[in-house]
């Protein structure tokens, strides 16, 4: 069989699957089976296939996903995320646009410890937003950053998102993390100008209220109590994996533990929100484990039938720079973002994309890291961009789509400006893991 005939029955079968309302993973699996069948000889194809999806699973590079996820989710149901979120309020003072900074903060932390875009983007709109609206904000102050922090939450580490693409895509988890630091900060760098020259030209988008003045010492003990303990966790994360003392998935070990035993200190870990943590996390470490399973078993179907070897001949031959197929690339992920979730995008485009990339001569961590932010970029992009919809479905009745596309246009070109800087300058993201 020719490979494109392979490639649209493997694709075919799974879009159309997707279309009758098959979950993604299951609709993964259930092409693979096919493809299997198909080009692997019947039954004992599909058995092997199988069989070496669950070793797949047996992964000892995913040990931090579910790690963690629980890290987030014990940091929101004990309270410590909201701690923090009031004591960065009370230390911002009368800012101009105090509580726009306050989101991109604050729900840069809740989005990487939590790993949903979707999920982060709900509940900081339904947080933030009907209070910065109380206080007369206009709607691009109070949604726009909120959209904007998956792009910065997605590649600061800890990131299970990240964890993810580099277990599929199979690179070096540690250096995809660190590789995050620079850029991740140079991002925030960016939403914070952006909401200071917005306030800088108009004063009234943020109007100013009184706030409790608060003594220098006061403010001291606020950041030691609050904001030290946890951001010092996620700091101490990054820095055993940048000097090699522990591997990716004992740092999510220490982190997880650090996060109980900080909601042991105050006194905030009861029953109910440990079973909750634990609960959340599971459910969502159950659904990343069935896209590796059938990521694992898409990627051999691709090998075996010739699809892949195939298609990256078919690219290449073209003749076209490198630059432009990432371009290329780049806007295929803009394109799918428009209409399917992440981690399903990752399923879909890891195992031919990350091939690619290495016949082209791309460092895989650096275009793992574009890959984050194009994932990223393509959940706010309108007209149909998935996290512009789901800030709808919690923003006040009067909120119109064309208030969330406004907002979320400052943020989208922060993301690419960044975009433009690592393909300029890959040193940015190089530098840190050493390569």
């Amino acid at each position: 069989m020719i490979w494109y005939e392979a490639l649209a029955i493997l694709l075919g079968s799974i879009m159309l699957l997707m279309a009758l309302g098959m979950p993604v993973a299951i609709a993964f699996l259930a092409a693979c089976i096919l493809g299997a069948w198909i080009f692997m000889g019947g039954e004992r194809g599909v058995t092997q296939l199988l069989n070496n999806g669950l070793g797949g699973l047996t992964s000892y590079a995913l040990v931090p996903i579910p790690l963690f996820l629980l890290m987030g989710e014990i940091f929101f149901h004990t309270g410590l995320g909201n701690r923090m979120f009031a004591t960065v309020d009370r230390l911002l003072g009368r800012l101009p646009g105090r509580l726009s900074y306050v989101t991109v903060l604050g729900g840069t932390g809740f989005a990487t410890l939590s790993g949903s875009s979707m999920g982060s983007t709900a509940l900081m709109g339904s947080l933030m937003v009907p209070e910065m609206n109380k206080r007369g904000y206009k709607k691009h102050m109070s949604l726009g950053p909120i959209l904007g922090t998956g792009g910065l939450a997605i590649i600061i580490p800890p990131s299970a998102l990240a964890v993810l693409l580099a277990t599929l895509a199979r690179v070096d988890i540690a250096a995809l993390l660190i590789a995050g630091v620079i850029p991740g900060l140079i991002l925030a760098g960016f939403y914070l100008v952006t909401i200071w020259i917005q306030t800088r030209r108009d004063p009234s988008a943020a109007p100013p209220y009184a706030v409790e003045e608060i003594p220098a010492l006061h403010k001291l003990g606020l950041v030691l109590r609050d904001v030290v303990p946890m951001v010092g966790l996620m700091i101490g994360i990054v820095l055993m994996m940048l000097y090699g003392l522990a591997t990716p998935s004992e740092a999510a070990a220490f982190g997880a533990l650090g996060v109980i035993v900080l909601a042991a200190l105050f006194r905030a870990l009861t029953l109910k929100a440990l079973l909750a943590s634990v609960t959340g996390a599971l459910r969502v470490t159950l659904m990343a484990y069935l896209i590796v399973f059938g990521s694992a078993t898409f990627s051999q179907i691709l090998a075996f039938s010739g699809a892949s070897r195939g298609l990256i001949a078919w690219a290449t031959g073209f003749d076209l720079p490198p630059m432009a197929m990432l371009l290329a690339m780049f806007a295929v992920l803009l394109i799918l973002g428009m209409f399917m979730e992440q981690i399903s995008m990752m399923l879909l485009t890891v195992p031919i994309f990350f091939p690619l990339a290495i016949q082209l001569g791309f460092d895989p961590i650096w275009f793992a890291l574009i890959m984050l932010l194009a994932l990223e970029i393509s959940f706010t992009t309108p007209p149909f961009g998935l996290l512009l919809f789901v800030m709808k479905g919690v923003a006040p009745p009067d909120t119109t789509m064309r208030d969330i596309y406004v907002a979320a246009l400052p943020f989208i070109l922060c993301s690419i400006l960044l975009v433009g800087l690592l393909i300029l300058f890959p040193g940015l993201a190089l530098w840190l893991p050493g390569r």
